[in-house]
């Protein structure tokens, strides 16, 4: 598994932002990709060891395109930075918590939850957490889990959530905009003997999290 020519792609690409470099080493980037690839493939691999839900799923059902939207972006450098993988037992668009592998040049993580939740389901997931309080905190505030993944969520409410009590003492829990949480890793990460077993014990604490958000969201779909 050649993870080094994954950081040569992303460097490059980072130097060179344009179509003609790209067309010019398009080989380089096909490269780095069948890499990116076989890097999925074998955490889907050990993920499916604890989460069945998933084995069987195909790296490249799971691999974000390397172009960029830049229809409503003031950045138009037309290709990503970085590598991105979603492994999702119902796909990568659906709200159904998943997995997320993520590699770039001084910002690697593995990640998942879920994001972008339409507001009633995010609505249904604050009262899940609401209702079931002590099964909630017995997942997050576990220090198996906050070795990983200390902070829930990346966007949050300045004031309760409507319709809850202010004065419920884990309203932070409540003012969550998503419900995703993440684990940076050096760039070296992928590159050490022991990356499977460490990014299996990572995700191992991931799944308790979304078992709890899918038992709801799955209501949704």
């Amino acid at each position: 598994m050649n993870v080094p020519v994954i950081f040569q792609f992303l460097d490059e690409i980072s130097r060179n932002n344009n179509r003609e470099w790209f067309q010019e080493n398009k080989e380089k980037y096909l490269q780095a990709q069948a890499a990116f690839e076989e890097l999925l493939t074998r955490i889907i691999a050990r993920i499916s060891l604890f989460d069945e839900t998933i084995a069987g799923i195909q790296a490249k059902e799971c691999m974000y395109r390397i172009y960029r939207d830049t229809r409503f972006s003031s950045d138009k450098t037309p290709y990503k930075t970085h590598f991105g993988g979603y492994i999702n037992a119902r796909g990568k668009k659906s709200n159904h918590g998943g997995y997320y592998i993520h590699l770039e040049r001084g910002n690697c993580l593995l990640a998942g939850g879920s994001i972008c939740l339409p507001s009633n389901i995010l609505r249904a997931v604050r009262q899940a957490i609401y209702d079931n309080i002590e099964e909630y905190i017995s997942i997050v505030e576990d220090p198996a889990f906050k070795t990983y993944f200390p902070v829930i969520g990346e966007d949050f409410l300045k004031t309760a959530s409507k319709g809850f009590p202010k004065d419920f003492p884990y309203i932070d829990y409540l003012k969550c905009k998503d419900y995703s949480c993440g684990y940076q890793v050096p760039d070296t990460f992928f590159t050490q003997e022991s990356f499977l077993d460490e990014a299996e014990a990572c995700f191992r604490q991931m799944k308790r999290f979304t078992d709890f958000l899918n038992y709801t969201i799955d209501d949704f779909e």
